[in-house]
C-alpha cells in the first residue's frame, strides 16, 4: 500500500467504525412514524429529546472509547439539566436535517449552522453559541492562481447542499462581477469534501473554518486560510412550531455560557475563529 493510499485508509476506517457504533447506540427505529414538530411540553412528557447532529471534528466524534465534540457536550449538558434522555441521530446532509426537523423526526439541529436571513425564514435559531466563518479549501500546491476571493471567477466550488455557503458564493459573484460555478452535494459532509480536495477529486470546497481547521491534521496538503466572508454567529435550530423549546434552550444557554466548561469548549474547538 503506497503512502497516499495508507493515509486515505487511516482516515476512512475510523470514520466507518464510528458511524457503525453511533447507529447502533442512538438511531431511531425505522418504524417510527414522523408526525409534526414537538414543543417543550410534549418532549418533557415523553422524557426523550431527539437531536440530529453532524459527525465531524468539531460537532460530534469518537475520542478513544467515548463520544466528544462541542455540540455533543453542550446538548448532553442541556438534556441532563432537564432530566431528559438524549437520543442522537447523526445525519450528514443539511437538507435531510432540516426536512427531519420540519417533519418532527428531530427536535433540535444541534450542529454548527451559520445564521443568515434565508435560514431564519424557515427555522428558529438559538442564541449564538460561538462564532464561525466560511473559508475556501484548496490544495497548497495548486493555489498559486487563487490568492483571494477575487480570483475565483470561472472556478467551481463544491459545497454541502442547502448550507449558507451557497448564498455566500452568490453574493461573492455580485461583489466580483463574474460567475462562480457551484456544485452542491447531498451525499457527504464538509470533512468528506476536504478529503476529495486533498486527493485531487475536486479542486475547491467551501467549509466552516472551525471544521476546516480541526481537520487539517488529517489533510496537511490543504490550505484553509482564505476567508470568504465575515465572521458570523453559529447556533442551533428548532422548528418554528417549537417556540417554548427555543425559550428553554436560550435560558439554559445564557446560564451555561458563564461556566468554566463552556469557556474550555470554546478554547478547544473555536480558538482559531477571529472575533
Amino acid at each position: 500500500m503506497d503512502i497516499k493510499a495508507n493515509k486515505v485508509y487511516r482516515y476512512l476506517l475510523p470514520t466507518a467504525l464510528v458511524t457503525g457504533i453511533v447507529i447502533i447506540l442512538f438511531a431511531r427505529k425505522p418504524s417510527v412514524v414522523e408526525t409534526s414538530p414537538r414543543d417543550y411540553d410534549s418532549i418533557a412528557r415523553e422524557g426523550t429529546l431527539r437531536v440530529t447532529i453532524e459527525r465531524n471534528s468539531v460537532s460530534f466524534h469518537a475520542e478513544e472509547d467515548t463520544f466528544s465534540g462541542f455540540d455533543y457536550t453542550l446538548i448532553h449538558a442541556f438534556a441532563k439539566s432537564k432530566g431528559l434522555k438524549l437520543e442522537i441521530i447523526p445525519e450528514m446532509s443539511h437538507e435531510r436535517r432540516v426536512r427531519g426537523l420540519e417533519k418532527g423526526r428531530y427536535d433540535i439541529i444541534a450542529c454548527g449552522m451559520i445564521v443568515n436571513q434565508a435560514l431564519k425564514d424557515s427555522l428558529l435559531f438559538t442564541s449564538p453559541l460561538a462564532l464561525d466563518r466560511l473559508v475556501l479549501v484548496r490544495r497548497k500546491a495548486d493555489s498559486a492562481n487563487v490568492r483571494s476571493p477575487l480570483d475565483l471567477a470561472k472556478h467551481t466550488l463544491h459545497v454541502v447542499k442547502g448550507s449558507p455557503a451557497t448564498l455566500r458564493i452568490r453574493n461573492l459573484e455580485e461583489e466580483i462581477g463574474d460567475t462562480i460555478r457551484i456544485e452542491e452535494t447531498t451525499r457527504c459532509g464538509q470533512e468528506r469534501l476536504m478529503s476529495l480536495v486533498a486527493h485531487g477529486d475536486i479542486d475547491f470546497a467551501v467549509c466552516d473554518e472551525s471544521i476546516a481547521q480541526a481537520a487539517l491534521d488529517s489533510f496537511p496538503t490543504l490550505s484553509v486560510n482564505t476567508p470568504l466572508g465575515f465572521t458570523q454567529f453559529y447556533a442551533w435550530a428548532v422548528s418554528k412550531k417549537s417556540p417554548a423549546l427555543l425559550d428553554s434552550l436560550n435560558t439554559w444557554i445564557k446560564v451555561f455560557k458563564d461556566t468554566k466548561e463552556y469557556k474550555e469548549l470554546l478554547r478547544k474547538y473555536h480558538s482559531n475563529i477571529p472575533s
